[in-house]
């Protein structure tokens, strides 16, 4: 492995990264949203973008989601490369017209002769003290849109890969960032690289249980797997990155290897991605499953601003550990 691969990034850094150098190879991308400019958003994960691209690609807008993205859907019609930036994901409220009922759609509603290849780019996650409306995870409501991709990295090797190959798409995706994340380092090469939508990661091998999960319950499950070494259990994580498309197959065969399936996500599980995957896990691998697909999820009540309270509505480590346990039938 050449030394470049060894060099170490915060997420933050890999998605600064990856915008940045885009924007060099491509004039046509530009960056919307509210203080993306001189602030670098809320998280300063853009800081430094103005200075080297100038206002005019790096673009404070008015406090509008709706109308931003309504401009940026429009530019991407018209040739260029949008980024829109909404600082908290619990916002998308505010642009559902114009990301499902427009961007989503404008391509099949013109037979194929108009295209928007816009990324939203957008944050989810809870445990921030940031209570009920700015604490959400809402990826299931647009992974449930026809005419929209959604990405979901949780390393920043993956967080680059895959915003890389989201701008140079030639659909809309939305992508998610968890904004736990943003101090989480990792390898990053230095080269040029994309990692293609639709392929899932399997990001430690295992027998005995296999442990889907997104975003940041990826974290949680590569460390309830070091729990779960420990009593003889060995896990196997399979991170899916892109809710669509989805690489059913990957998961599918991880469940036919292990017999035993957690599914993991911080969305709420009424309605949500865990039930998705699943079912797409039950269909496949029906008659090599020990035991039904076990789904975790955010309780399902608001994000409470109390710490204490609020640490208990995701899964955690030892929550997933005693599960898998007990699915194990060691508990």
């Amino acid at each position: 492995m050449p030394e470049t691969a060894q060099r170490e990034l915060t997420f933050a850094q890999a998605v600064r990264e990856a915008l940045a150098e885009e924007m060099r190879r491509d004039t046509r991308v530009c960056i919307l949203g509210e203080d993306v400019a001189e602030a670098g958003t809320p998280f300063k994960v853009l800081s430094g973008l103005v200075e080297e691209f100038g206002t005019n690609r790096v673009i404070d807008t008015p406090i509008s989601e709706a109308g931003f993205t309504g401009v940026g859907v429009g530019a991407a019609m018209t040739g260029m490369r949008p980024v829109i930036d909404i600082m908290f994901g619990d916002f998308l409220t505010l642009t559902m017209d114009q990301l499902v009922n427009q961007a989503a759609k404008i391509h099949y509603m013109s037979g194929g002769k108009w295209k928007v290849p816009m990324v939203l780019r957008t944050t989810l996650g809870a445990t921030r003290r940031s209570a009920a409306q700015h604490s959400q995870s809402l990826h299931a409501w647009v992974s449930h849109v026809p005419g929209l991709k959604v990405v979901m990295p949780s390393t920043p090797y993956d967080a680059k890969g895959l915003l890389k190959t989201a701008i140079r798409d030639e659909n809309p995706v939305v992508f998610f960032e968890d904004k736990m994340m943003y101090k989480l380092k990792g390898p990053v090469p230095a080269e040029d690289y994309t990692i293609p939508l639709g392929v899932a990661d399997v990001k430690r091998a295992g027998k005995d249980i296999t442990l889907v999960a997104t975003s940041s319950m990826v974290q949680v499950a590569l460390g309830a797997a070091d729990l779960l070494e420990k009593i003889g259990i060995a896990a196997e994580v399979v991170d899916p990155r892109t809710m669509w498309p989805l690489d059913e197959q990957t998961l599918i065969a991880s469940a036919k290897k292990t017999s035993r399936v957690i599914v993991m996500d911080e969305g709420y599980g009424r309605y949500g991605v865990t039930g998705e995957l699943a079912s797409v896990i039950s269909e496949g691998a029906f008659y090599s499953l020990e035991a039904p697909v076990k789904r975790m999820g955010a309780m399902h009540v608001p994000i409470p601003f109390s710490p204490p309270l609020e640490d208990l509505t995701v899964p955690t480590e030892q929550t997933v550990f005693e599960a898998a346990r007990a699915l194990c039938g060691k508990a």
